[in-house]
């Protein structure tokens, strides 16, 4: 059989399904995360840029550096483990941290991350998280200490993965900067599951914060859109009272559409990314098959109640725009035909000026051969007769005589020579 011909990324692709493995993550243990925001674009020199500053946290610790152009990385960093990820408009950084702390969520933990490191940073943070991971103790004590950890309006506590852990979080930020997350694993739980509950948690987070700058940025685009729909409403009402100049009218739609349009592209990329984080926040806790923990809320119905609102938000601000943009194509259709209509108008009473003035000028044409006919003759005749009167004596006639006699020949011949000039003119 001869060999078969691989496409050039067949193994890069395959790899790809495996190259950002759950990590492997005990009971009794800690793990801090970090996302960063990219403050520019997306390109090539915030990768690059996102790359140098993930080696030179490397460097400090001693740790083997990634390959050159990599958009994922695990490995050692001191007594730890590092896993790190560069995605499309972020970078997210897991430390693993062996052992428990005698204080729950201490915020030495991210002493990890070096000051200036963090400083120096090419993006700003977006999230940051501090997560706890205990072995499971009964229902009572798991109360107690989540009572005591979080804010309770907001805690959402739930049993996942048929009940191999218990997770908790209230979503608040804490008076160092991180949100907290809490993880109860039942016995005989491996490391694995454990990994995918953290890693789930901190999706779940990132991806939910990634979702509000949809909803920052709607709140930013309300109060201009409101005065656009006010406008657009403002012109239309005017267009069916038929008030104003519709020209006038015209150019002002013509610059609300163009403002709308500008809108539209400016948010096409935050309403499209904040619909597929929405999908990935929803996929994540539907992965985590949660189930009622004594009666608290879970995530998925802390984000029904909290979190929905503002993607739907988000929705009817992209309808409302998509709308407002094509009243305006169609107001703007309207008004143009109307003004094409009033140019019609203006332009048939133009050609029958232009008519009248065509048969003023005819007439007034024919008005000057006529006298051109009578000046013409009158000179004709003049010319005739002085020829003629040196034959008076011959035929014994009055020169009067002779005038009359050649006066209507010669007016004759004037009339059809001006005829057929004319003629020969208007083809």
């Amino acid at each position: 059989m001869p060999p078969i011909t691989d496409h050039p990324l067949r193994y890069q692709l395959s790899n790809e399904l495996h190259a950002r493995p759950f990590p492997s993550v005990s009971a009794g243990s800690r793990a801090v995360f970090l996302a960063l925001k990219h403050q520019g674009g997306a390109g090539p020199e915030a990768a690059a840029a996102d790359l140098a500053h993930l080696v030179e946290l490397l460097d400090r610790y001693g740790a083997p550096h990634p390959q050159p152009g990599a958009t994922h990385y695990f490995g050692a960093l001191g007594r730890h483990r590092i896993k790190w990820e560069r995605h499309t408009e972020f970078v997210t950084l897991t430390l693993l941290l062996e052992g428990l702390s005698e204080r729950a969520f201490d915020p030495h933990d991210f002493d990890v991350f070096p000051e200036d490191w963090i400083a120096a940073a090419p993006g700003q943070r977006i999230t940051s998280c501090t997560l706890r991971i205990e072995a499971q103790h009964d229902t009572s004590i798991i109360q107690s200490k989540v009572s005591d950890w979080f804010v309770r309006e907001s805690l959402a506590v739930s049993s996942v993965l048929d009940r191999a852990a218990i997770v908790a979080g209230d979503f608040h930020i804490d008076p160092a900067g991180h949100t907290r997350f809490a993880i109860f694993a039942g016995a005989g739980v491996g490391q694995g599951r454990i990994g995918r509950i953290v890693q789930r948690l901190f999706e779940i987070e990132t991806y939910k914060s990634m979702s509000m700058l949809g909803f920052a940025h709607v709140r930013d685009l309300s109060p201009r859109m409101g005065e656009l729909d006010f406008e657009l409403t403002k012109l239309m009402t005017q267009m069916q009272n038929a008030s104003g100049q519709a020209e006038t009218q015209l150019d002002d739609l013509l610059h609300v559409s163009t403002e709308l349009e500008a809108l539209q592209a400016a948010s096409s990329y935050r309403f499209g990314a904040t619909g597929a984080y929405e999908a990935i926040v929803s996929q994540r806790i539907a992965a985590l098959r949660e189930q009622p923990f004594e009666g608290r809320q879970t995530l998925a119905e802390f984000m029904m109640r909290r979190f929905d609102p503002a993607m739907r938000t988000v929705t009817s601000t992209q309808g409302r725009l998509q709308s407002m943009a094509e009243r305006a194509i169609r107001a703007a259709q309207l008004l143009r035909t109307r003004v094409d209509v009033d140019r019609s108008a203006q332009n048939q009473k133009l050609l029958e000026s232009m008519d009248r003035r065509a048969d003023m000028q005819y007439r007034l044409q024919e008005t000057v051969e006529g006298l051109s006919v009578v000046a013409i003759s009158y000179y004709a005749v003049s010319l005739v007769a002085y020829l003629l009167y040196p034959l008076t004596d011959l035929i014994e006639v009055s020169k009067g005589v002779i005038t009359a006699a050649v006066t209507l020949p010669v007016v004759l011949l004037v009339w059809l020579g001006v005829r057929r000039i004319r003629k020969k003119t208007h083809g």
